[in-house]
């Protein structure tokens, strides 16, 4: 089976990307992030707190997380697309996924994914922790400027009412946790395709990788 990994900061465009390559090439998209984010909402509904890592990482072992390749997010059969995004889940998810019991088992679920399908993972450390020997890796990035727009943007429309300072603010804040975690942290790596795509629009960036893919 073939494995297309892409790893890069919040708001680079890794989902919206990740999924038209998918779908250009027929593989099964899986958004590792929408995972985690599964893992916060279910432990602010069971009024679980974020630093009570047994109980978080119990929760991910009784949970059933579905992806489809429309982008819809299923937990425990409920679809969740949309409340996972919520500022809410948001602010808690950057602490639980750092959780290093929760990444080891949230592993071992990201690789079944891939045992009988060609797949684009996306997240923060799919290229160096999941999947160190995907056939492609790419490093998706944006200026943090860039970054905040987009998000609020994809905010706006959704009805979230947060400020663009607020927007990037919490980006940074993001980063700097993503990238300095004791264990599945955001890295840059020699053998990464480095994609910027703070001056390029989403299909450029996908044209470039399936141009990748396809020499």
């Amino acid at each position: 089976m073939k494995v297309i990994a892409i790893d890069g900061p919040s708001g680079a465009g890794k989902g919206t990307i990740a999924k038209k390559v998918a779908s250009i090439l027929n593989y099964t998209y899986i958004d590792t992030g929408a995972m985690y984010r599964c893992v916060s909402l279910k432990s602010l509904r069971n009024n679980i707190s974020e630093s009570d890592e047994e109980s978080i990482t119990n929760l991910l072992k009784e949970m059933n997380i579905e992806l489809s390749n429309d982008g819809k997010v299923y937990l425990d059969n409920e679809d969740v697309s949309e409340e996972i995004r919520t500022v809410e889940v948001t602010r808690r998810v950057s602490k639980i996924s750092s959780i290093i019991e929760l990444r080891k088992v949230m592993k071992i679920k990201q690789r079944e994914f891939a045992n009988n399908n060609n797949v684009v993972m996306e997240g923060r450390d799919i290229t160096t922790e999941v999947f160190p020997n995907a056939d492609y890796k790419f490093y998706l990035d944006a200026s943090v400027e860039e970054r905040a727009k987009r998000r609020y943007l994809q905010n706006k429309e959704k009805n979230i009412s947060i400020s663009l300072e607020e927007v990037k603010k919490m980006i940074e804040e993001r980063d700097y946790d993503d990238m300095h975690r004791p264990v599945g942290s955001l890295t840059r790596t020699e053998d990464q395709i480095y994609i910027d795509s703070s001056d390029k629009s989403i299909d450029e960036v996908v044209k470039i990788i399936i141009d990748i893919v396809g020499e």
